[in-house]
């Protein structure tokens, strides 16, 4: 956490992660034409924020594409104010993503990294084995893994299944791709958070995408989650982007106290 305190303590990178929260996946030059620094300076920001993980970045094609990375505030979150008044925090919190839903709106991707201190092994039996995954993620994936098979997701007590839900690629311990699961009626009644007209928007979009990129980085294997392939304004990327950092935190904790 000292790294990510030293990095928010100086205001230009602070105008840096103010400038990918109103429009995430940023290329250099889009960053420097939005601020007054220089492009060397940019960079040497953006190396800082990366370093303390609150910048992450994804390569599409020859572009390098910068995101804000809410990892680290998160785990802030869990240590301190968990202990005193998270129902509060988080009706505030709902609040500010109501007021800012037109920013949201100008993004087309989740991202998300996060280190954990385990093994590409027993983080991808985390999420492929649906024992693992149910404790661990609170919702299960049942497939045999093989590039052009489908899943069974299941979550709160439901199965879900149809022929688009697809695995993408499967490189073991690597990378995991798939299509995300289908918006079925039943969500509605089997989680709380959801209602009839939420799920009916969601199944009215296209079908969006989920990547799990793992890295081994000494004793801790970095983990990037990518959601993508959203419409604009995009109810499921809203709903989604409350989701997966709760899940994530969840499984990293699980992983480190196992």
């Amino acid at each position: 956490m000292d790294e990510v305190f030293k990095a928010l303590a100086d205001p230009s990178r602070r105008l840096l992660l103010d400038s990918l929260n109103t429009r995430n996946g940023q290329n250099l030059h889009a960053l420097c034409a939005g601020l007054s620094m220089a492009r060397q300076s940019v960079s040497k920001h953006l190396a800082v924020l990366e370093a303390a993980n609150l910048v992450t970045t994804v390569w599409r094609g020859r572009e390098k594409l910068h995101y804000l990375n809410a990892e680290p505030i998160n785990a802030i979150a869990d240590r301190w104010i968990t202990q005193y008044d998270r129902a509060r925090v988080q009706t505030l919190a709902d609040l500010k993503i109501a007021l800012e839903t037109e920013s949201m709106s100008s993004s087309k991707e989740f991202v998300y990294t996060t280190y954990i201190r385990t093994t590409p092994e027993k983080l991808w039996q985390a999420i492929t084995d649906p024992a693992f995954s149910h404790r661990y993620m609170g919702h299960a994936m049942v497939s045999d893994w093989k590039k052009g098979s489908t899943y069974a997701w299941e979550d709160h007590g439901l199965k879900i299944e149809h022929p688009e839900q697809v695995i993408l690629e499967s490189d073991p311990y690597r990378r995991l791709a798939f299509t995300f699961h289908t918006f079925v009626p039943e969500l509605a009644t089997a989680v709380e958070q959801l209602d009839e007209e939420t799920v009916a928007a969601c199944a009215a979009e296209r079908r969006s995408q989920v990547s799990f990129d793992i890295e081994p980085e000494g004793d801790q294997v970095k983990l990037t989650v990518i959601h993508d392939g959203f419409e604009p304004d995009s109810t499921v990327l809203r709903m989604i982007s409350g989701g997966w950092p709760s899940k994530l935190s969840d499984l990293k904790t699980a992983l480190e106290q196992a």
